[in-house]
């Protein structure tokens, strides 16, 4: 009967000791903005409904990592939202 040979020799590397935490992951798709696309709602204090979609059950505002909004619709966001707290209609 042949020996077995180990999985790895002293020349090879395996492909997990390969990978880097700092190398960019290729297979990771980038997600676009929702109010950034063609047809989206514009962001105003007096729309509501859309407002709610970016407030948690406890009335605090979602960072923009969960919901995948950009940095510029961010800041409108949570301006508008604090403007409808304050008229109270959230």
């Amino acid at each position: 009967m042949p020996k077995r040979q180990s999985g790895n020799k002293k020349g090879k590397q395996s492909n997990f000791a390969k990978l880097s935490i700092f190398q960019p992951n290729k297979n990771r798709f980038k997600k676009s903005c929702p109010l950034s696309v063609k047809g989206a709602p514009k962001i105003d204090y007096k729309n509501v409904r859309l407002l709610k979609k970016y407030i948690s059950e406890n009335g605090k505002i979602l960072p923009s990592r969960i919901t995948n909004v950009c940095q510029k619709k961010q800041r409108e966001l949570s301006i508008s939202i604090k403007r409808a707290r304050n008229l109270s209609l959230l």
